[in-house]
């Protein structure tokens, strides 16, 4: 293994607080499906739909539950223990086809500092489609433009929220807010890659329209606000 490797393994198996949990909204994770994937044909519509969907880095399963709405089945796995997945000690870059499988699509929100390989990783065993939920700030990079933006590999959709979708570390607080703009990475790959990416905005108003009232089991209301008085505080 090399120096590199052993380094990323280090700091994935590193204690709770060095692995970038950042639970994704659940409403984010419907706004992809709704808004993205059915309308560009590349799922089929209707609950629990036909596909089967992978979610490597699933955390306490704030992406996971909502996918199995959409999709025939859904397996979620993640490096650290956070009290969701069927493996709970896999690390999605690393290890090997056998025991990733090969899921339809591959939908995540990996930690920033490893996004571009849980990206090589997806594309190398997705059979439809790969969808990351990435700040925006993942556009950039001269080495970024070289390995995914002008190659092969380019994503045929970059969907920016025109809201923002806010996120804090180690739990999701539906009234948190956020300066931080995020969008959706989406590979298509059946299809050959595009000659460019092109943008789908999602609309304004997908926290409203997508929250679910069992959303709330999965929240920790008021989170945001005891932390900042915390820090003020101190």
């Amino acid at each position: 293994m090399s120096d590199l490797s052993t380094a990323v393994m280090a700091r994935r198996r590193d204690p709770a607080s060095a692995l970038d949990l950042y639970p994704t909204p659940p409403w984010a994770t419907r706004a992809l499906v709704e808004e993205v994937l059915v309308p560009e044909g590349l799922v089929s519509g209707g609950h629990a739909g036909t596909s089967s969907a992978y979610d490597p880095c699933c955390g306490q399963g704030h992406m996971a539950i909502p996918l199995a709405e959409y999709f025939a089945s859904v397996r979620a796995s993640d490096v650290h223990d956070w009290g969701y997945g069927e493996r709970r000690d896999l690390d999605f870059t690393m290890a090997s086809a056998e025991v990733i499988g090969r899921p339809d699509w591959v939908i995540a929100n990996p930690p920033f500092a490893l996004a571009d390989r849980f990206v090589d990783r997806a594309l190398t065993i997705a059979r439809d489609g790969v969808s990351m939920l990435l700040r925006l700030q993942w556009l950039e990079g001269g080495e970024r433009y070289q390995t995914i933006f002008s190659g092969t590999r380019k994503p045929a959709l970059v969907c920016p929220f025109a809201e923002r979708v806010p996120m804090i570390e180690g739990c999701w607080d539906p009234e948190a807010s956020s300066a931080t703009a995020y969008a959706w990475f989406v590979w298509d790959c059946r299809a050959s890659a595009p000659a460019r990416s092109s943008i789908l905005h999602i609309r304004p108003g997908m926290a409203q329209l997508y929250h679910r009232p069992q959303d709330e089991a999965l929240a920790v209301r008021g989170e945001a606000r005891r932390r900042a008085a915390a820090r003020k505080a101190a």
